[in-house]
């Protein structure tokens, strides 16, 4: 645990916790929101072989699940964090450009 909060910066224990609540909320709010919204916008089982229904689902889940990641990280105070964590993934990603525009607006 201590290499972790080495490594993510973090300060204590209950923050740490927090940051896996976050985590952990959600994956699941995330991958239950994912089903209606795919089925929203036409891709289901029925429709698609499944070697291209779940991928798609996959493509449809990540940004969504970043996007909640922030807010409710923001809702367990650990904004911060969280964004920080958001920009490395983006800068990784090459959408780095996405990060500073936030950034920009936020300022």
């Amino acid at each position: 645990m201590n290499k972790l909060k080495e490594r993510w910066n973090v300060t204590s224990n209950i923050q740490l916790t927090i940051i896996f609540i976050v985590f952990a909320i959600t994956g699941s709010t995330a991958a239950y929101l994912s089903k209606p919204v795919t089925s929203l916008l036409g891709v289901t089982k029925e429709n698609l072989h499944w070697s291209l229904y779940w991928p798609l689902r996959i493509m449809i889940l990540f940004p969504i699940y970043q996007i909640m990641l922030v807010i409710i990280g923001a809702l367990f105070g650990q904004f911060k964090f969280f964004w920080e964590f958001e920009k490395k993934m983006l800068f990784r990603m090459k959408l780095g450009f996405i990060a500073d525009y936030v950034d920009q607006k936020l300022k």
